[in-house]
């Protein structure tokens, strides 16, 4: 189960990473910033204290979003829990159509639509930071959505509700640590933006493969082999506090 727990994070952490890197968040980086701080992108490089309590209340604002879901995902497994093989069956399927969505084998209205919200004039102080998070959670569809929706869908099969917080707080650290950075180090973060921005949409396919893998080893029950494959792997101290 330690081991178990080890995969997934890796995974979950990984997708969050890849949700960063998509083709329609990763541009828009550097104009959440300058919103949730109200700064130029000059005054941002000068003023990095405000530029990094900023971009944590933002990704506080996105993590409690996504602990949500993750509450919520673990909930349905659980009421699902009594055929957990089966569960683990439908989520594979499930992810795997959401992978070889990313892949561009075809496409959903649900997710062409776009959802973000749009707010006009950010709220005043700290808490409306906080709200832009929630909103940049809770908005971007096309996006995070068949992404964030894979790794609930393995939250819920596991039904395990400290485990399914863990993935989504890991899934959110796979997107708030390079936001953080970004916002630290903007300047360096364009410049690498602008050198790097051709090769985007490989990110995107990144990211179908990824959930292909998963949805693969969650529909054969493999991930129990994976699991005990990568056992002698881990280091005892990071086994015991999993």
């Amino acid at each position: 189960m330690q081991e178990a727990a080890s995969v997934g994070i890796a995974i979950s952490f990984t997708a969050g990473l890849l949700s960063f890197l998509s083709p329609c968040v990763l541009p828009l980086i550097p104009s959440y910033i300058t919103f949730v701080t109200g700064l130029t992108l000059e005054d941002v490089q000068r003023s990095r204290r405000i530029a990094l309590v900023h971009s944590l209340l933002f990704v506080l604002g996105f993590t409690l979003i996504f602990l949500a879901l993750g509450a919520t995902a673990t909930t349905v497994g659980r009421l699902l829990g009594y055929n957990r093989e089966w569960v683990g069956r439908i989520g594979g399927a499930l992810v795997i159509v959401l992978g070889l969505y990313l892949l561009g084998a075809f496409n959903f209205a649900m997710f062409a639509r776009e959802r973000r919200v749009h707010i006009a004039t950010k709220p005043l102080g700290y808490l409306g930071t906080v709200f832009v998070g929630m909103a940049f959670a809770a908005g971007w569809t096309p996006c995070i959505g068949p992404i964030l929706g894979a790794v609930l869908t393995y939250t819920a099969s596991s039904a395990d509700l400290d485990r399914g917080l863990v993935l989504l707080f890991t899934y959110s650290m796979g997107l708030a640590v390079p936001f953080v950075l970004a916002a630290l180090m903007v300047d360096r973060f364009l410049s690498v933006f602008q050198r790097y921005r051709g090769v985007l949409v490989w990110t995107t396919r990144a990211a179908g493969v990824l959930l292909l893998f998963v949805g693969v080893l969650m529909l054969t029950d493999y991930m129990k082999i994976l699991t005990q494959w990568l056992q002698p792997m881990t280091p005892d101290f990071l086994r015991s506090r999993l």
